[in-house]
């Protein structure tokens, strides 16, 4: 019953330039030569998904025309490499990039690629910075899907949506084991509450800036620095938030019994702990239940009830 996932994430670069008086082909080719070396840096730690940024390929001082010719050359290319990585490694890809549908509109996208080179779901920037649709013609996506990998559920966010209250509040509602985050900003603390808000693994892959892997609880577990610019960790992705009220000797009762095949992470003033299943053999809802630990947006919602049914006159 494992649901462990090894996530590789890269900050990719914005220091990259194109000599376009080489063809575009060439520009193409060089991104192509740089995600190689950043791949071959994350190999042997073997990935169940590799995590890019926001406009993965992108050379940022082409603009307007000029990098939308860029991308018409580049077209499939770079999905093919990264399909292709997919294949040959057994690993998820989490591809973002701008692109061009058949009726010549473009959208921001993530594309999740499975391990055996599919695409298996598409997500469209949500909350679009006003410039890209008014200068460069990408319209907004209007989906929040969760999309399924072996491993668990994603459900992605691009940039600008860390900013927005609709699209996190689907996530909150869906709560994906893994929120992909490919960005050109940071987004600070808005990342730990996101992570907490929907009950998810949150990881950011930031273009040139610090890159993390925060954990259900809000609490940062990895992070790039400014030696190391690629990260792989290992996350476990069988876990569920529950409230301290009413478990305490549940908890108690639930170490003593499974030891190291249970963690129960206290990350402080909040109340709550996180609860992961460290064995292969038994989930952490048979563990919960077992103990009739219950969860904390089911006691929230007790609280709510309870709060409706007995206000003052």
């Amino acid at each position: 019953m494992s649901r462990r996932c090894m996530i590789a994430v890269s900050e990719g670069s914005r220091t990259m330039r194109a000599d376009v008086s080489k063809g575009f082909q060439f520009a193409v080719d060089e991104m192509k030569k740089f995600w190689e070396g950043q791949v071959e840096v994350m190999l042997p730690d073997k990935p169940d998904l590799i995590v890019v940024p926001e406009a993965s390929d992108r050379y940022h001082h082409l603009m307007g025309e000029v990098r939308k010719e860029y991308y018409r050359t580049r077209g499939n290319q770079m999905l093919d490499f990264w399909k292709q990585v997919a294949i040959a490694n057994n690993t998820y890809v989490a591809y973002s990039a701008a692109r061009e549908l058949p009726d010549g509109t473009w959208r921001n996208s993530t594309q999740i690629i499975d391990r055996k080179g599919n695409v298996a779901g598409i997500y469209n920037k949500n909350h679009c910075v006003i410039e890209e649709t008014t200068k460069n013609g990408i319209l907004c996506g209007k989906d929040a899907p969760i999309i399924k990998a072996d491993f668990g559920t994603i459900g992605c966010a691009i940039c600008f949506d860390l900013n927005f209250e609709p699209i996190r509040k689907k996530y909150e509602a869906t709560q994906p084991d893994l929120l992909v985050f490919s960005s050109m900003y940071h987004g600070g603390l808005v990342q730990n509450y996101w992570a907490y808000a929907c009950h998810s693994h949150f990881v950011g892959s930031i273009c040139g800036d610090q890159c993390t892997i925060i954990n259900p609880m809000g609490e940062l577990v990895a992070r790039t620095t400014n030696y190391k610019h690629i990260i792989t960790h290992e996350v476990n992705l069988d876990c569920k938030i529950c409230h301290y009220d009413h478990n305490w000797e549940r908890f108690k009762a639930m170490k003593q019994k499974y030891g190291r095949g249970v963690t129960i992470f206290d990350p402080g003033h909040v109340g709550a702990v996180l609860v992961t299943c460290e064995r292969d053999d038994m989930n952490v809802d048979q563990m919960l239940d077992e103990f009739e630990v219950e969860r904390m947006d089911d006691y929230f919602e007790r609280s709510l009830k309870h709060w409706a049914e007995n206000q003052e006159p």
